[in-house]
C-alpha cells in the first residue's frame, strides 16, 4: 500500500500536445500517438515478468484513455471560454 505521501504516477497522455482543430475538435500527432503505442508495448512486455495479465494491461490502457478524454475535453472547453 502506498505511503499518504507518495505522489500517485500520472498517466503517460499528460504529456502529449493537444490541438482543436478548424472544426473545433481536439487532436494530437501522429508521433505522439507512436510514442504512446510504443510505451504501451514496452508496458507489456517489461511486464510479463511480474504475473501480470490482460486485464491489468486493459485497465491501464482505460486509465491513459480516460486520461486523454479529460484532457480533451477540458482542451476544448478553454477553447470558447471568455
Amino acid at each position: 500500500m502506498p505511503h499518504s505521501d507518495e505522489v500517485p504516477p500520472q498517466p503517460a497522455v499528460t504529456g502529449i500536445p493537444i490541438v482543436t482543430g478548424t472544426d473545433g475538435q481536439p487532436y494530437i500527432g501522429c508521433d505522439a500517438v507512436v510514442v504512446l503505442l510504443r510505451a504501451l508495448a514496452e508496458a507489456c512486455r517489461g511486464n510479463v515478468h511480474d504475473g501480470a495479465d490482460a486485464r491489468d494491461f486493459a485497465a491501464a490502457v482505460d486509465i491513459e484513455a480516460d486520461a486523454l478524454a479529460v484532457r480533451a475535453i477540458a482542451h476544448t472547453s478553454k477553447q470558447g471560454a471568455p
